[in-house]
Protein backbone atom coordinates (compact mmCIF):
# COMPACT_ATOMS: atom_id res chain seq x y z
CA UNK A 1 0.00 0.00 0.00
CA UNK A 2 1.43 3.35 -1.05
CA UNK A 3 1.49 6.17 1.49
CA UNK A 4 1.63 9.75 0.26
CA UNK A 5 1.27 12.47 2.88
CA UNK A 6 -1.26 15.07 1.66
CA UNK A 7 -0.11 17.85 3.98
CA UNK A 8 3.47 18.70 4.92
CA UNK A 9 5.39 21.95 4.78
CA UNK A 10 8.73 23.13 3.38
CA UNK A 11 10.23 26.10 5.18
CA UNK A 12 11.39 29.15 3.29
CA UNK A 13 14.93 30.20 4.19
CA UNK A 14 16.28 33.68 4.64
CA UNK A 15 16.53 35.45 1.28
CA UNK A 16 14.60 32.80 -0.69
CA UNK A 17 12.01 35.21 -2.09
CA UNK A 18 14.65 37.66 -3.33
CA UNK A 19 16.70 34.88 -4.94
CA UNK A 20 13.72 33.64 -6.92
CA UNK A 21 12.26 37.04 -7.76
CA UNK A 22 12.72 39.04 -10.94
CA UNK A 23 15.69 41.38 -10.32
CA UNK A 24 13.58 44.47 -10.94
CA UNK A 25 11.13 43.42 -8.20
CA UNK A 26 13.52 42.41 -5.44
CA UNK A 27 12.65 45.53 -3.44
CA UNK A 28 9.22 43.86 -2.97
CA UNK A 29 10.63 40.63 -1.56
CA UNK A 30 9.53 39.22 1.75
CA UNK A 31 12.47 38.32 3.95
CA UNK A 32 13.32 36.99 7.39
CA UNK A 33 15.01 39.67 9.49
CA UNK A 34 16.25 39.68 13.08
CA UNK A 35 15.31 42.26 15.69
CA UNK A 36 17.69 43.63 18.32
CA UNK A 37 17.04 40.61 20.57
CA UNK A 38 17.75 38.09 17.82
CA UNK A 39 14.12 37.12 17.16
CA UNK A 40 13.43 36.43 13.48
CA UNK A 41 10.50 38.18 11.80
CA UNK A 42 8.81 37.80 8.46
CA UNK A 43 8.88 41.28 6.94
CA UNK A 44 8.19 43.12 3.69
CA UNK A 45 8.94 46.70 2.75
CA UNK A 46 10.08 47.54 6.26
CA UNK A 47 6.84 46.23 7.79
CA UNK A 48 6.84 43.27 10.16
CA UNK A 49 4.29 40.61 9.29
CA UNK A 50 4.73 37.87 11.89
CA UNK A 51 7.31 36.07 13.99
CA UNK A 52 9.31 33.62 11.86
CA UNK A 53 8.91 30.80 14.32
CA UNK A 54 10.46 27.35 14.03
CA UNK A 55 8.08 24.60 15.05
CA UNK A 56 8.84 21.47 17.01
CA UNK A 57 6.71 18.68 15.55
CA UNK A 58 4.10 17.49 18.02
CA UNK A 59 4.94 20.11 20.65
CA UNK A 60 2.37 22.93 20.68
CA UNK A 61 3.38 24.09 24.17
CA UNK A 62 6.88 24.93 22.94
CA UNK A 63 5.33 27.48 20.58
CA UNK A 64 3.50 29.15 23.44
CA UNK A 65 6.62 29.22 25.58
CA UNK A 66 8.58 30.91 22.79
CA UNK A 67 5.91 33.53 22.20
CA UNK A 68 5.82 34.27 25.91
CA UNK A 69 9.59 34.74 25.82
CA UNK A 70 9.20 37.29 23.02
CA UNK A 71 6.45 39.12 24.94
CA UNK A 72 8.68 39.33 28.01
CA UNK A 73 11.47 40.95 26.00
CA UNK A 74 13.93 38.12 26.46
CA UNK A 75 16.54 37.42 23.76
CA UNK A 76 16.42 34.46 21.42
CA UNK A 77 18.43 31.55 22.80
CA UNK A 78 19.56 29.98 19.49
CA UNK A 79 19.96 31.98 16.25
CA UNK A 80 17.32 31.28 13.62
CA UNK A 81 19.77 29.86 11.06
CA UNK A 82 21.29 27.47 13.61
CA UNK A 83 17.94 26.28 14.97
CA UNK A 84 16.29 25.50 11.61
CA UNK A 85 16.71 21.74 10.93
CA UNK A 86 18.00 20.79 7.48
CA UNK A 87 15.04 18.53 6.75
CA UNK A 88 12.62 21.41 7.33
CA UNK A 89 13.84 23.28 4.23
CA UNK A 90 16.09 21.02 2.15
CA UNK A 91 14.24 18.72 -0.31
CA UNK A 92 17.01 16.12 -0.30
CA UNK A 93 17.00 15.86 3.47
CA UNK A 94 13.19 15.61 3.40
CA UNK A 95 13.43 12.67 0.99
CA UNK A 96 15.75 10.90 3.40
CA UNK A 97 13.19 11.48 6.17
CA UNK A 98 10.42 9.97 4.04
CA UNK A 99 12.56 6.86 3.62
CA UNK A 100 13.04 6.61 7.39
CA UNK A 101 9.31 6.91 8.00
CA UNK A 102 8.25 4.47 5.30
CA UNK A 103 6.36 7.20 3.43
CA UNK A 104 6.41 7.09 -0.37
CA UNK A 105 5.79 10.76 -1.10
CA UNK A 106 4.66 14.07 0.33
CA UNK A 107 2.80 17.19 -0.68
CA UNK A 108 4.88 20.25 0.25
CA UNK A 109 3.01 23.43 1.13
CA UNK A 110 4.86 26.65 1.92
CA UNK A 111 5.47 27.41 5.57
CA UNK A 112 5.82 31.17 6.04
CA UNK A 113 3.74 31.56 2.88
CA UNK A 114 0.75 30.71 5.08
CA UNK A 115 1.22 33.92 7.05
CA UNK A 116 1.42 36.85 4.67
CA UNK A 117 -1.41 36.84 2.10
CA UNK A 118 -3.93 38.82 4.16
CA UNK A 119 -1.33 41.22 5.63
CA UNK A 120 -0.19 42.04 2.08
CA UNK A 121 -3.75 42.32 0.79
CA UNK A 122 -3.34 46.04 0.08
CA UNK A 123 -0.12 45.41 -1.91
CA UNK A 124 -1.17 43.38 -4.92
CA UNK A 125 2.06 43.92 -6.86
CA UNK A 126 4.09 42.66 -3.90
CA UNK A 127 1.68 39.75 -3.42
CA UNK A 128 2.07 38.59 -7.01
CA UNK A 129 5.85 39.04 -6.99
CA UNK A 130 6.31 36.97 -3.82
CA UNK A 131 3.90 34.26 -4.94
CA UNK A 132 5.78 33.99 -8.25
CA UNK A 133 9.07 33.71 -6.37
CA UNK A 134 7.78 30.79 -4.29
CA UNK A 135 6.37 29.20 -7.44
CA UNK A 136 9.79 29.26 -9.12
CA UNK A 137 11.23 27.53 -6.06
CA UNK A 138 8.38 25.01 -6.20
CA UNK A 139 9.26 24.25 -9.82
CA UNK A 140 12.86 23.55 -8.77
CA UNK A 141 11.68 21.25 -5.96
CA UNK A 142 9.37 19.37 -8.36
CA UNK A 143 12.35 18.53 -10.57
CA UNK A 144 14.29 16.86 -7.75
CA UNK A 145 12.04 13.85 -7.22
CA UNK A 146 8.93 14.26 -9.38
CA UNK A 147 7.38 10.96 -8.25
CA UNK A 148 7.83 11.67 -4.54
CA UNK A 149 7.89 15.40 -3.79
CA UNK A 150 4.81 17.40 -4.77
CA UNK A 151 5.31 21.10 -4.04
CA UNK A 152 2.24 23.33 -3.92
CA UNK A 153 2.23 26.62 -5.82
CA UNK A 154 0.75 29.77 -4.26
CA UNK A 155 -1.76 31.65 -6.42
CA UNK A 156 -4.44 34.32 -6.28
CA UNK A 157 -7.44 34.92 -8.53
CA UNK A 158 -7.14 38.70 -8.19
CA UNK A 159 -5.26 39.06 -11.52
CA UNK A 160 -6.40 36.53 -14.12
CA UNK A 161 -3.74 37.41 -16.72
CA UNK A 162 -1.05 36.79 -14.11
CA UNK A 163 -2.83 33.60 -12.99
CA UNK A 164 -2.87 32.11 -16.48
CA UNK A 165 0.80 32.95 -17.00
CA UNK A 166 1.68 31.22 -13.74
CA UNK A 167 -0.40 28.15 -14.59
CA UNK A 168 1.37 27.76 -17.94
CA UNK A 169 4.78 27.85 -16.23
CA UNK A 170 3.76 25.59 -13.35
CA UNK A 171 2.23 22.99 -15.63
CA UNK A 172 5.38 22.89 -17.74
CA UNK A 173 7.40 22.34 -14.56
CA UNK A 174 5.20 19.47 -13.41
CA UNK A 175 3.64 21.30 -10.44
CA UNK A 176 0.10 19.92 -10.11
CA UNK A 177 -1.24 21.58 -6.95
CA UNK A 178 -1.78 25.27 -6.20
CA UNK A 179 -2.98 26.88 -2.97
CA UNK A 180 -5.72 29.51 -3.38
CA UNK A 181 -7.87 31.26 -0.80
CA UNK A 182 -11.37 29.91 -0.08
CA UNK A 183 -12.55 33.50 0.07
CA UNK A 184 -14.08 36.38 -1.83
CA UNK A 185 -11.91 37.72 -4.66
CA UNK A 186 -12.04 41.50 -4.36
CA UNK A 187 -15.69 41.21 -3.35
CA UNK A 188 -16.64 38.50 -5.86
CA UNK A 189 -17.82 35.04 -4.84
CA UNK A 190 -15.81 32.19 -6.29
CA UNK A 191 -18.83 31.25 -8.42
CA UNK A 192 -18.99 34.67 -10.07
CA UNK A 193 -19.08 34.34 -13.89
CA UNK A 194 -16.04 36.62 -14.19
CA UNK A 195 -13.99 33.90 -12.48
CA UNK A 196 -15.01 31.12 -14.87
CA UNK A 197 -11.88 31.99 -16.80
CA UNK A 198 -9.81 30.97 -13.78
CA UNK A 199 -11.55 27.60 -13.36
CA UNK A 200 -11.16 26.93 -17.10
CA UNK A 201 -7.45 27.68 -16.81
CA UNK A 202 -7.02 25.20 -13.94
CA UNK A 203 -8.72 22.55 -16.06
CA UNK A 204 -6.77 23.30 -19.24
CA UNK A 205 -3.39 23.26 -17.53
CA UNK A 206 -4.11 20.23 -15.35
CA UNK A 207 -3.51 21.95 -12.01
CA UNK A 208 -5.65 21.37 -8.91
CA UNK A 209 -6.57 24.35 -6.74
CA UNK A 210 -6.24 23.57 -3.04
CA UNK A 211 -7.75 25.23 0.03
CA UNK A 212 -5.45 25.17 3.07
CA UNK A 213 -5.05 26.91 6.41
CA UNK A 214 -3.53 30.32 5.70
CA UNK A 215 -3.95 34.04 6.27
CA UNK A 216 -6.62 34.44 3.62
CA UNK A 217 -9.48 36.95 3.97
CA UNK A 218 -11.77 35.97 6.83
CA UNK A 219 -15.08 34.23 6.09
CA UNK A 220 -16.79 36.46 8.66
CA UNK A 221 -16.58 40.20 9.30
CA UNK A 222 -13.16 41.34 10.50
CA UNK A 223 -14.87 42.83 13.56
CA UNK A 224 -15.23 39.34 15.00
CA UNK A 225 -11.44 38.97 15.13
CA UNK A 226 -10.36 42.50 16.08
CA UNK A 227 -9.39 41.93 19.73
CA UNK A 228 -7.42 38.73 19.20
CA UNK A 229 -3.70 38.89 20.08
CA UNK A 230 -2.83 36.64 17.10
CA UNK A 231 -3.83 38.50 13.92
CA UNK A 232 -2.78 35.67 11.62
CA UNK A 233 -4.42 32.76 13.45
CA UNK A 234 -7.11 34.16 15.78
CA UNK A 235 -8.95 31.78 18.06
CA UNK A 236 -12.19 32.08 16.07
CA UNK A 237 -10.35 30.87 12.98
CA UNK A 238 -9.41 27.72 14.89
CA UNK A 239 -12.94 27.24 16.21
CA UNK A 240 -14.45 27.72 12.76
CA UNK A 241 -11.63 26.04 10.84
CA UNK A 242 -14.09 24.37 8.47
CA UNK A 243 -16.24 27.42 7.71
CA UNK A 244 -14.22 28.97 4.87
CA UNK A 245 -13.88 25.80 2.75
CA UNK A 246 -17.49 24.80 3.48
CA UNK A 247 -18.75 28.21 2.32
CA UNK A 248 -16.53 28.17 -0.77
CA UNK A 249 -17.55 24.64 -1.80
CA UNK A 250 -21.23 25.36 -1.21
CA UNK A 251 -20.97 28.46 -3.39
CA UNK A 252 -19.23 26.56 -6.19
CA UNK A 253 -21.73 23.68 -6.00
CA UNK A 254 -25.11 25.41 -5.69
CA UNK A 255 -24.32 28.07 -8.30
CA UNK A 256 -23.29 25.51 -10.89
CA UNK A 257 -19.56 26.25 -11.14
CA UNK A 258 -18.56 22.65 -10.49
CA UNK A 259 -21.13 21.46 -13.02
CA UNK A 260 -19.84 23.89 -15.65
CA UNK A 261 -16.27 22.66 -15.14
CA UNK A 262 -16.42 18.86 -15.19
CA UNK A 263 -12.63 18.39 -15.06
CA UNK A 264 -12.05 20.78 -12.15
CA UNK A 265 -10.61 19.02 -9.09
CA UNK A 266 -10.29 20.67 -5.68
CA UNK A 267 -8.28 19.67 -2.61
CA UNK A 268 -9.00 20.69 0.99
CA UNK A 269 -6.03 20.21 3.31
CA UNK A 270 -5.54 20.92 7.04
CA UNK A 271 -9.02 22.42 7.35
CA UNK A 272 -10.40 19.34 9.18
CA UNK A 273 -12.80 16.73 7.81
CA UNK A 274 -15.39 15.92 10.48
CA UNK A 275 -17.69 18.59 9.07
CA UNK A 276 -18.01 16.92 5.65
CA UNK A 277 -20.88 14.44 6.39
CA UNK A 278 -23.24 16.99 7.92
CA UNK A 279 -22.15 19.64 5.41
CA UNK A 280 -23.27 17.40 2.54
CA UNK A 281 -26.58 16.82 4.35
CA UNK A 282 -27.15 20.55 4.93
CA UNK A 283 -26.01 21.39 1.40
CA UNK A 284 -28.69 19.22 -0.19
CA UNK A 285 -31.32 20.14 2.38
CA UNK A 286 -30.76 23.86 2.04
CA UNK A 287 -30.71 23.73 -1.74
CA UNK A 288 -33.90 21.66 -1.88
CA UNK A 289 -35.76 23.86 0.61
CA UNK A 290 -34.72 27.03 -1.23
CA UNK A 291 -35.98 25.59 -4.54
CA UNK A 292 -39.34 24.61 -3.06
CA UNK A 293 -39.78 27.86 -1.16
CA UNK A 294 -39.01 29.97 -4.23
CA UNK A 295 -40.70 27.77 -6.82
CA UNK A 296 -37.44 27.16 -8.68
CA UNK A 297 -33.82 26.30 -7.77
CA UNK A 298 -31.11 28.92 -7.53
CA UNK A 299 -29.49 27.15 -10.49
CA UNK A 300 -30.59 24.14 -12.49
CA UNK A 301 -28.26 21.29 -11.58
CA UNK A 302 -28.07 17.79 -13.00
CA UNK A 303 -28.34 16.34 -9.51
CA UNK A 304 -28.05 17.28 -5.83
CA UNK A 305 -25.17 19.68 -5.08
CA UNK A 306 -23.60 17.08 -2.80
CA UNK A 307 -22.98 14.94 -5.88
CA UNK A 308 -20.87 17.70 -7.41
CA UNK A 309 -18.79 17.96 -4.21
CA UNK A 310 -18.29 14.19 -4.07
CA UNK A 311 -17.19 14.15 -7.70
CA UNK A 312 -14.83 17.15 -7.58
CA UNK A 313 -13.39 17.39 -4.05
CA UNK A 314 -10.98 15.45 -1.82
CA UNK A 315 -10.36 16.33 1.86
CA UNK A 316 -7.43 15.48 4.14
CA UNK A 317 -8.17 14.15 7.62
CA UNK A 318 -6.47 14.51 10.95
CA UNK A 319 -5.75 11.09 12.43
CA UNK A 320 -7.89 11.81 15.52
CA UNK A 321 -11.01 12.49 13.38
CA UNK A 322 -11.68 8.73 13.04
CA UNK A 323 -11.11 8.59 9.28
CA UNK A 324 -12.49 5.05 9.03
CA UNK A 325 -15.84 6.27 10.30
CA UNK A 326 -15.79 9.24 7.93
CA UNK A 327 -15.12 6.87 5.04
CA UNK A 328 -18.07 4.75 6.14
CA UNK A 329 -20.32 7.82 6.27
CA UNK A 330 -19.27 9.53 3.03
CA UNK A 331 -17.48 6.98 0.88
CA UNK A 332 -14.00 5.78 -0.01
CA UNK A 333 -13.32 8.44 -2.63
CA UNK A 334 -13.15 11.52 -0.41
CA UNK A 335 -10.57 11.49 2.39
CA UNK A 336 -6.74 11.52 2.50
CA UNK A 337 -3.94 10.72 4.94
CA UNK A 338 -2.03 13.77 6.20
CA UNK A 339 0.37 14.68 8.99
CA UNK A 340 0.95 18.47 8.89
CA UNK A 341 4.67 17.76 9.46
CA UNK A 342 6.74 19.59 10.74
CA UNK A 343 4.24 21.85 12.47
CA UNK A 344 3.78 21.81 16.22
CA UNK A 345 0.17 20.66 15.88
CA UNK A 346 1.22 17.96 13.43
CA UNK A 347 2.69 14.48 13.80
CA UNK A 348 6.29 13.80 14.77
CA UNK A 349 6.35 10.44 12.93
CA UNK A 350 3.80 10.86 10.12
CA UNK A 351 3.09 7.24 9.18
CA UNK A 352 3.46 5.57 12.56
CA UNK A 353 1.58 8.23 14.52
CA UNK A 354 -1.25 8.46 11.99
CA UNK A 355 -1.81 4.70 11.80
CA UNK A 356 -1.61 4.29 15.58
CA UNK A 357 -4.36 6.85 16.21
CA UNK A 358 -6.52 6.29 13.12
CA UNK A 359 -6.59 2.51 13.36
CA UNK A 360 -6.76 0.10 10.42
CA UNK A 361 -8.04 1.24 7.03
CA UNK A 362 -7.64 -1.66 4.67
CA UNK A 363 -8.43 -2.90 1.18
CA UNK A 364 -9.54 -0.46 -1.50
CA UNK A 365 -10.50 2.09 1.16
CA UNK A 366 -6.92 2.03 2.46
CA UNK A 367 -5.42 2.29 -1.01
CA UNK A 368 -7.52 5.36 -1.75
CA UNK A 369 -7.09 6.96 1.66
CA UNK A 370 -3.33 6.63 1.81
CA UNK A 371 -2.53 7.47 -1.81
CA UNK A 372 -5.24 7.00 -4.44
CA UNK A 373 -7.37 10.04 -3.68
CA UNK A 374 -4.32 12.30 -3.60
CA UNK A 375 -3.01 10.79 -6.82
CA UNK A 376 -6.34 11.69 -8.39
CA UNK A 377 -5.80 15.33 -7.36
CA UNK A 378 -2.30 15.08 -8.84
CA UNK A 379 -3.81 13.59 -12.03
CA UNK A 380 -1.49 10.63 -11.71
CA UNK A 381 -4.16 7.98 -11.66
CA UNK A 382 -7.57 7.70 -13.28
CA UNK A 383 -9.09 5.45 -10.62
CA UNK A 384 -12.24 7.55 -10.50
CA UNK A 385 -14.72 7.83 -13.34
Amino acid sequence: MLRIDADTHLYETRGLWARYMDPGERHLAIDIVDDELGHAWLAQGGRRIHLAEIHRPGDVDAMGAYRERVRRGLPREVPFDEELPLAFFDPGARLAQLDQWGVDGAVLFPNYGLLWERPLGDRLHATLANMAAWNRWAADVASIAPERLFPVAHLTLRDLDWLEDQLVKLSAAGVRLAMIAPALVDGMALSHPDLDRAWCAFEVHGITPVFHVAAFPHPFSDAWYGSDPDPVNPVLSSVFLWSAPALALADLAVHGTLQRHPDLRIGVMELSAVWVPWFLLMLDGGFSFHARFNGRPAHHLDGPPSRAVLEHVRVSTFCYEDPARLIEQVGEEMFMFSSDYPHAEGLREPRADYERVAGPIEGRAGDLHYAGNLRWLLRQDQIHP
